[in-house]
């Protein structure tokens, strides 16, 4: 098991850390601030420095499985190509300093956000996304044609608001009771802990402008988000609008 330690601060963007196993696949810790592949976010990429001050590149990461597919607990930090020689002298045990990239991470929460405010603009159902350190996309399943210009100018009135985005969870069976707060199509949140994190967008007391199971990266308030527009609209179905978010 890894210690995830993004999930309770996604400003920490650095830990110690020690090797737990050294595989093909890559490199596992027992704890990390580096965010695995996983609910349409792109996993996070950065260095492992060593006991002896060399860094080891990673340049994504992933999700432990087992020889069945299955998610084991772990995260392995996958190393970038041509470092064979620092690989080789790697072994359960060894301590690590593991650091990401703190700028690609911070476009990605700033995109991640957004797209739970597009969630509130645009109320329907998601059946796909995407989040990258470019650009983010959102696929509602809906028919109705959608505009750039106003979707854009509704998510900078959310923006500007400075709404505040908390990181809470909630009980399987308070999931239960309120199916609704899942917005996407494809995938489930997962179960097993007996406790479901959340994100909520808006103020306690104030009006809720969003609040989903979810367990991504995300700023601490909306004003961080800064300048983002929809760039692109597209019909990829008869029943499938996608709405495409890059940077200003």
């Amino acid at each position: 098991m890894t210690e995830e330690l993004f999930r309770q601060d996604a400003r920490l963007h650095a830990c110690s850390a020690r090797i737990t196993a050294c595989t093909d696949a890559g490199i596992e810790l027992d704890r990390t601030v580096f965010y695995p592949l996983g609910g349409g976010q792109a996993g996070d990429s950065g260095v492992l420095v060593l006991e002896d001050g060399r860094p080891l590149t990673i340049a994504d990461t992933r999700k432990a499985k087992d020889a069945d597919g299955q998610p084991t607990g772990g995260i392995v930090h996958v190393p970038a190509a041509g470092q064979e020689a620092l690989l080789a002298r790697l072994a359960p045990g060894q301590s690590v300093a593991a650091r990401i990239d703190t700028e690609r991470r911070q476009r990605m929460m700033r995109l991640h956000t957004t797209t739970h405010l597009l969630c509130h603009v645009v109320p329907h159902l998601v059946n796909g996304c995407s989040i990258t350190p470019d650009y983010a996309r959102l696929d509602f399943a809906m028919t109705d044609p959608l505009d750039k210009e106003q979707l854009t100018a509704a998510i900078a009135a959310l923006v500007a608001a400075a709404l505040p985005v908390t990181v809470a969870s909630i009980s399987d069976e308070e999931l239960d009771a309120n199916p609704a707060l899942v917005k996407s199509m494809s995938v489930q949140p997962p179960r097993g802990t007996g406790r479901i994190r959340t994100i909520r967008i808006g103020a306690e007391g104030g009006p809720l402008i969003d609040l989903q199971p979810c367990g991504g990266t995300h700023v601490a308030n909306t004003a961080e988000i800064g300048a983002i527009v929809v760039t692109k609209i597209e019909k990829k179905s008869a029943t499938t609008r996608r709405v495409v978010l890059g940077f200003a």
